[in-house]
């Protein structure tokens, strides 16, 4: 199932956030859905422009040129550039992308950075988050935000952008009463069938996009005391999409 699917089967009408929104290829859709309002957050500033122009006018959306973290002030993102090609998708706060040879080079931009609980959100029902290895710090900065309004998350969570990331960011939200889960070959399962020498291998330099088969890196945090019946949603779901 589709991120964005998952996102519209498990809806619910409040603010939603895209954390990462590049060029709103999530942005617009979750705009869409019944009695929501987007707030997208984009650090990079060419990626930026291209979502305030994708973006327009619409009225229910709320764009933020800045990162988020665990404190506030400023963030050094570094934009890796492969034979000369920006690589906008792994644009991160959290790794420098030194030491991976002469095809790999980097701009670097100082950005804003906020805390998510800094925005007092009281109708917080759904985040996404593609952060490239900063996820940990986006959720500490939201812990008070979470435990209010018990968002869904889904969360790209990867070991070659952040060692140690697929079991310190479920660990984290485990103990905010999240149960982290993954889908594979249609099955839903728990985390700790997570098996990540098979399911999740890949080389952290961006020159180098040979990835083990399946990769898995998209992960879905769902509110424990609603995660039993989210879940009975999705499996439903499952059966009533096009292949």
């Amino acid at each position: 199932m589709h991120e964005l699917t998952v996102h519209r089967v498990l809806h619910r009408p409040g603010t939603l956030l895209d954390v990462g929104a590049h060029d709103g290829a999530f942005t617009l859709p979750l705009a869409r859905l019944p009695r929501s309002r987007v707030i997208a957050f984009e650090p990079l500033p060419a990626a930026f422009a291209r979502l305030r122009a994708a973006v327009g006018g619409a009225p229910n959306v709320e764009l933020r040129q800045e990162a988020l973290g665990d404190h506030r002030g400023e963030a050094v993102l570094t934009l890796p550039v492969v034979d000369g090609v920006a690589n906008e998708q792994w644009a991160s706060i959290a790794k420098d992308y030194t030491g991976h040879g002469a095809r790999v080079a980097a701009q670097r931009h100082a950005v804003p950075l906020r805390r998510l609980d800094e925005f007092g959100l009281a109708d917080l029902t759904a985040v996404k988050i593609d952060a490239e290895g900063a996820e940990y710090e986006v959720l500490r900065g939201g812990r008070e935000t979470l435990l209010r309004c018990r968002p869904i998350l889904s969360l790209e969570i990867e070991e070659r952008h952040r060692e140690g990331a697929t079991w310190a960011v479920p660990a984290y939200l485990d103990a905010l009463g999240y149960d982290v889960v993954f889908e594979h070959a249609a099955t839903w399962r728990p985390m700790r069938e997570f098996h990540r020498p098979s399911m999740q291998r890949g080389s952290p330099d961006p020159a180098d996009f040979d990835v083990s088969d399946p990769y898995i890196f998209v992960f879905y945090a769902l509110p424990r005391e609603l995660a039993e019946g989210m879940l009975a949603t999705l499996r439903a779901a499952e059966g009533t999409l096009t292949p």
